[in-house]
């Protein structure tokens, strides 16, 4: 059986990684665009044997050089995305909205079988954020472009390589008091990567042509619940202040300043929606591929790091309550 060429755009971040290795062992050759290969082509070209994977450096926005990618793919999955605006070229609305627009129109003009579209969950509801604007115009430019696309849109997905279960276990590690927005109420079903990965897997295996698509992971967790398991599984305690809406975005508007800020206004107001499923579209569930991994036990595998004495502590806290 010949297989299958998928054209990949975001290759070198979690997902990418994680969809290149899943995609690679199950014949399909991968051809990755990246904006700067002197950074992530050694990254990118661990993740598959030889033969099975191209690596092109371009421009993402330059449809002379990506159109003639599409010439011998099948598949193009857009895994783009950011979580706060740097520059003009790297605004909410072209990485959301017109780039998503560009790839699926390039891949209605060469008939490809399929594209599939990385959002995020919880979008529809959080309309007062750049962000979750961008996502819905990006998406109704896809389905426009392109009708039978699939569009994701993911919870919090997590693993090792992630910068959500990563950046608050080190803050959590050095902060003997810890912010709160909004309670810590906000719901999350946090999925693992790889889950993900196995979802998109199946789509182009089975050929699902479902519009949208929502990915949440088989449990259901507050922010607070969530900063609770983190502070368990490094052996910290840490004390929970909530932090008035104003004084928050002062805060924010501060880190804004950062070159990678840890909180933006614009995040603020998307923690005030729940990011779990919202039950007006299909979830992985529904179309036959569950979530399979367990939180607390995938971050126990590497919450080591963040850990006195590393992976060879031998510090438990006795219960929940002891860590917070």
């Amino acid at each position: 059986m010949k297989a299958r060429n998928c054209l990949i755009f975001g290759g070198s971040g979690q997902i990418g990684r994680n969809l290149i290795r899943k995609l690679t062992k199950n014949n399909y050759k991968v051809t990755v665009v990246t904006r700067n290969i002197h950074q992530k082509s050694y990254i990118i070209k661990t993740q598959a044997n030889a033969g099975y994977i191209d690596i092109v450096e371009a421009n993402i926005f330059d449809e002379n050089k990506i159109r003639k990618l599409f010439k011998d793919a099948d598949i193009c999955i857009n895994l783009i995305g950011i979580l706060f605006e740097k520059k003009k070229t790297n605004s909410f609305k072209n990485i959301h909205s017109v780039l998503p627009s560009l790839l699926s129109k390039l891949s209605k003009e060469y008939r490809l079988h399929h594209f599939i579209h990385i959002s995020a969950l919880g979008i529809n509801e959080a309309k007062d954020s750049k962000y979750a604007q961008s996502k819905l115009e990006g998406e109704a430019k896809v389905l426009k472009n392109f009708p039978l696309a699939t569009i994701l849109r993911p919870s919090i997905v997590y693993s090792v390589d992630d910068n959500f279960t990563t950046n608050f276990m080190t803050l959590l590690s050095r902060l003997p008091v810890f912010p709160l927005y909004y309670k810590g109420n906000t719901k999350f079903a946090p999925i693992h990567c790889s889950d993900l990965t196995d979802i998109i897997h199946y789509v182009i295996s089975k050929n699902i042509y479902s519009n949208i698509i929502e990915c949440v992971g088989p449990e259901v967790f507050t922010f607070r619940e969530l900063l609770e398991k983190l502070l368990i599984s490094i052996n910290k305690k840490s004390i929970f202040l909530p932090i008035p809406i104003q004084v928050a975005n002062l805060k924010a508007k501060f880190f804004e300043l950062m070159p990678k800020p840890i909180l933006t206004r614009d995040q603020l107001k998307l923690l005030k929606y729940d990011n779990i499923a919202s039950g007006k579209y299909k979830t992985n569930y529904d179309i036959g591929i569950p979530s399979l991994r367990n939180f607390e036990e995938e971050v126990e595998k590497y919450s080591y790091m963040w850990k006195e004495g590393g992976q060879f502590s031998t510090e438990k806290y006795s219960s929940k309550k002891d860590a917070v």
